[in-house]
């Protein structure tokens, strides 16, 4: 089931990464941060009571001019109107309604997305709530006073958030099609590709546009298999600003990732393996989804015996934390190779829904144990006394142990090779948690 994509919007100053930070700090949720994503963090995981989401900023907007603040608060709001399940409007107690509010406050009700009004700074309800009730004439509803800063009325706010997630995401576990998202940067040929999948000696189902984040997902049928492909590329997007476009398009891949099985990592053979390529390949990994590198553009590369080897060790270099990643090299125009990514859809899929007895996963691990012994820390070496498979997509590990600080991050890896070696998981990762049991314990 795909977690809901809650998004801040909001004037310049509001307050909107007070926020974002607020509630993605440890306070009141632990979050984990993505591998490649190495400058602003644009989205993070949050936990409210039972509820889990993903939290959006589409901040960053500090235009001088009073027409380009509005101008830019409109993309803004589009995007978050295009990717988000709930909109948090942002607004400022202190500097009261101004017109920005209310002409953005214009386009968040006409989308019909559900919008919940936020008044920030109020540090004292006692003597801002007066300042508070100005904000009922946006005409979106009630408005729910918090300090960001202070931490005050959070939990009313996110208590009116979670009221909004749909109940159709519980629908999606009964599909049994596989969903593959299609991702990567702009203008690599995602779209290019999405319509090679969908024509080339296939059968279009349908074209279902306006779902719950109103990307593009097309049904492809190839040999007897339905699959589902989620494309970002029909979300609109305006900004000129590199800035701007970066972040957009990793907000776009969270919310296709978020929807996915399988996430294929589109990169433009001319350009090779970019920082962004990272980023947005970090996102997938980060949640544990299945992957696959489609090299794209193949047709305009000048080719020799060692070339597919030096773009596979590049792309092996870069993106070293998903090292188990299926690579291809394909042409979305010519359609070179492009039919082999439905094997390897199969392929990964299967691998990321794989489970292992937990008496052939301790034979496995108790060799790996006698080859390499474990690490020692001040003569205290450490005992592993079993493994067990606990979940799927992606295949989680629990690793009970009698000292869990003695579990070097480098011995992990070590048992996740041989497993690897034993049992495949090409293409999905591998998630281990390292769990204390008494030595005494039976």
């Amino acid at each position: 089931m795909s977690k809901p994509i809650v998004a801040i919007v909001g004037r310049p100053n509001v307050g909107k990464s007070t926020l974002f930070n607020t509630l993605a700090g440890e306070r009141i949720s632990i979050v984990k941060d993505t591998p490649g994503v190495t400058r602003d963090r644009i989205y993070a995981d949050v936990s409210w009571l039972s509820y889990n989401f993903t939290l959006i900023d589409t901040g960053g907007i500090e235009p001088d001019s009073g027409d380009l603040i509005l101008s830019r608060m409109r993309e803004q709001a589009q995007i978050a109107i295009d990717t988000a399940d709930v909109i948090m409007f942002l607004t400022d107690v202190r500097q009261g309604l101004v017109d920005a509010d209310a002409k953005v406050a214009d386009m968040l009700r006409r989308s019909k997305k559900p919008v919940v009004l936020v008044v920030n700074k109020v540090d004292s309800f006692e003597k801002f709530m007066a300042d508070v009730y100005e904000f009922y004439n946006l005409g979106i509803g009630e408005p729910y006073p918090v300090s960001a800063s202070a931490m005050l009325g959070l939990g009313d706010m996110l208590d009116e958030v979670v009221k909004f997630f749909p109940e159709s995401a519980k629908e999606e576990v009964l599909d049994e099609r596989p969903r593959v998202a299609i991702v990567g940067k702009p203008n690599v040929g995602k779209s290019s590709l999405v319509n090679r999948l969908a024509n080339e000696e296939r059968v279009i189902v349908s074209d279902i546009a306006g779902t719950t984040r109103d990307a593009i997902d097309t049904d492809v049928k190839f040999d007897g298999r339905e699959y589902i492909f989620i494309d970002t590329a029909g979300l609109r997007r305006k900004s000129r600003v590199k800035e701007e476009i970066e972040r957009y398009s990793i907000i776009r891949a969270v919310t296709a990732v978020e929807r996915a099985d399988v996430v294929i990592i589109v990169i433009d053979a001319t350009e090779g393996v970019t920082e962004q390529d990272a980023k947005i390949a970090g996102i997938a990994h980060d949640r544990g989804k299945g992957i696959i590198i489609a090299v794209n553009k193949w047709d305009a590369i000048e080719k020799d015996n060692s070339t597919v080897k030096e773009h596979t060790q590049r792309i092996r270099q870069i993106l070293s934390f998903m090292s188990y990643a299926q690579i291809v090299f394909i042409s979305a125009k010519s359609g070179q190779r492009v039919s082999k990514l439905f094997e390897l859809i199969d392929i990964v899929m299967e691998n990321n829904s794989m489970r292992v007895a937990t008496g052939v996963l301790n034979e496995i691990v108790t060799e790996a144990v006698a080859m390499q012994q474990p690490p020692t820390d001040k003569g205290k070496r450490l005992k592993i006394y079993y493994v067990t498979q606990v979940s799927v997509k992606p295949p989680t590990f629990v690793v009970f142990v009698n000292d869990r600080h003695l579990m070097h991050f480098s011995y992990t890896g070590y048992l996740e090779n041989r497993i690897r070696e034993t049992f495949g998981f090409a293409g999905t990762a591998l998630k281990f948690i390292t769990r204390e049991r008494k030595e005494d314990a039976s």
